[in-house]
């Protein structure tokens, strides 16, 4: 039997980091190995000028390296001598969507995301991705307040 696998959705924000420190604690515990996600939104949308046609690699190289080294990797630095299993991975795409979609390829057993993301005010227009999360997954579920 494989270890037990828990996924962590980490977006910058404090409440990505509490997440991660809790899935992190129960691994230790339970011997389970982490994945911690970091799912940067693409729009999908064909740039329309050449200006935007010109800089779009760019900000996308620039989002790649901002979600490997300031988000990423300084948690699986702070978690390294913990004894606990944990990789980072960064995704392209909408966050429930591939968090979804990793969570099913994986078979995944628990998933911990922080009840807040980095932006406040789109987590009270467009709903939280731990809410839909929590609605979508079926799996057990933890929300880090």
């Amino acid at each position: 039997m494989s270890k037990q696998l828990y996924i962590v959705a980490v977006d910058g924000s404090e409440w990505g980091e509490r997440a991660a420190e809790r899935a992190v604690h129960l691994a230790e515990q339970t011997g389970a190995r982490v994945r911690l996600l970091s799912v940067i939104p693409w729009s999908g949308f064909q740039p329309m000028t050449l200006d935007e046609m010109a800089h779009r690699p760019l900000e996308k190289k620039e989002e790649e390296k901002t979600a490997r080294d300031e988000i990423l990797q300084p948690l699986v630095d702070k978690y390294k001598d913990s004894g606990v299993d944990i990789e980072g991975e960064f995704y392209w795409g909408h966050p429930v969507e591939v968090i979804r979609k990793k969570i099913k390829e994986e078979h995944a057993h628990m998933v911990f995301a922080g009840r807040r993301g980095r932006s406040r005010i789109a987590d009270l227009v467009l709903g939280s991705v731990a809410n839909s999360l929590a609605h979508t997954v079926g799996i057990p579920i933890v929300l880090v307040p």
